[in-house]
């Protein structure tokens, strides 16, 4: 175990305490920011919000990007923009942060939850396959029998950026006619099969949180290829304000989820460096694969796998014996290194512990034996 922590300690001399992921300015932050203090444009318009939507869109190849004050936000306006509604169902892994199913939460609807595969860390195809024997198509959509809700969508999450397996998920979602919105908060610079994360679905979305590979403090934003869909979610997150010269009409009941310019400011800054974060990130995953080698099988540490560019938001690192992991957390904790857990599996937090599921047997190992280990870029 010591060996380990030294290692760490080797990725970061000059930190103490090493962080999980904490963020590095070294670009244009402070210049972008002072240019919104001095025109006083620091709120949600301005031309750091117009740009963050265009650099994103371009980066990912999605033909539109709205932005947004988070990525919550952003999650709870995509499944609006899906149609999702009150009493509806929504299938998502229980393995996620809980902005996940809260989101879900949000529109009423509640969440179902499928298990998740342990080499990707993200959602089951075969789950779906097995759900498909309680499933109805019917003139209004795909029906639960057991519980005679609507399916209204299906919602994977690429887990600490590592991409699932995100076609067979589109190609399920496109059989049964359910739309796909991809949870792809952490995956900024995550690709499968050449293709961007947040770009298979309808809807897409990521986050700009100060943990994120870059960050804009907050922020967030919405990904589409349907021009509707783009004006719709514009729409909805100014308020569903209408265009007048002095006059405040509203249509429908919107929300204040645009991206303040100040926000945007930062975003915009890091992503003139991100080729280079990414790739000093890389660096360091091959770096601690390199080194767990030798601990096999006691230890694996997780890589993106075939077809597969990870942005290796976290590092993940998944021990055989459970009882290691908590005394690894542990002296994490007392050398002033911080590794933690996994996020605690949705289905057994107590506001959904009673949402319909399916098996979680993968799910709950993963939680029992991951730790994420310090994964901040070391440039500077």
């Amino acid at each position: 175990m010591e060996k380990i922590f030294q290692f760490i300690r080797s990725q970061y001399p000059d930190e103490n305490p090493i962080g999980l992921h904490v963020p590095r300015f070294s670009g244009n932050e402070k210049k972008y920011l002072e240019e919104c203090i001095d025109t006083t444009m620091v709120s949600s318009v301005g031309p750091f919000v117009n740009r963050m939507e265009i650099d994103l869109a371009k980066y990912t190849n999605a033909k539109y990007a709205v932005a947004t004050v988070n990525g919550t936000a952003a999650l709870h306006i995509a499944l609006q923009l899906v149609g999702v509604k009150k009493d509806d169902l929504v299938i998502t892994q229980s393995f996620s942060f809980i902005a996940t199913a809260n989101a879900i939460h949000y529109t009423g609807a509640r969440p179902y939850f499928v298990d998740i595969e342990e080499e990707s860390l993200g959602m089951n195809i075969l789950s779906l396959q097995i759900l498909e024997s309680e499933l109805e198509k019917r003139s209004d959509g795909v029906y639960h029998l057991p519980t005679q809700r609507r399916m209204a969508a299906v919602v994977p999450m690429h887990s600490f950026g590592m991409p699932c397996e995100i076609e067979r998920i589109a190609k399920w979602c496109e059989e049964w006619g359910i739309p796909l919105v991809e949870d792809a908060a952490e995956s900024l610079g995550s690709f499968y099969k050449g293709r961007h994360t947040g770009t298979w679905g309808k809807v897409g979305v990521m986050s700009f949180n100060g943990n994120k590979t870059i960050t804009a403090g907050g922020g967030g934003v919405i990904l589409t290829d349907d021009e509707e869909l783009a004006k719709r979610a514009k729409h909805l997150t100014t308020q569903a304000k209408l265009p007048h010269p002095y006059e405040f009409i509203h249509d429908e009941v919107g929300y204040n989820y645009r991206c303040p310019n100040l926000n945007a400011a930062l975003l915009c800054a890091q992503l003139e460096y991100l080729d280079d974060i990414l790739e000093d990130k890389r660096n360091l995953a091959s770096e601690y694969a390199r080194f767990f080698e030798e601990f096999a099988p006691n230890f694996r540490f997780v890589t993106e796998g075939n077809f597969k560019l990870s942005n290796y938001w976290l590092n993940s690192l998944i021990f055989e014996n459970s009882e290691y992991k908590e005394e690894f957390l542990k002296r994490g904790v007392e050398l002033g290194i911080m590794v933690r857990p996994a996020w605690r599996p949705m289905h057994m937090l107590d506001m959904y512990k009673d949402a319909p599921r399916g098996d979680m047997f993968q799910t709950e190992w993963v939680y029992n034996h991951l730790v994420n280990l310090p994964s901040s870029t070391r440039r500077r």
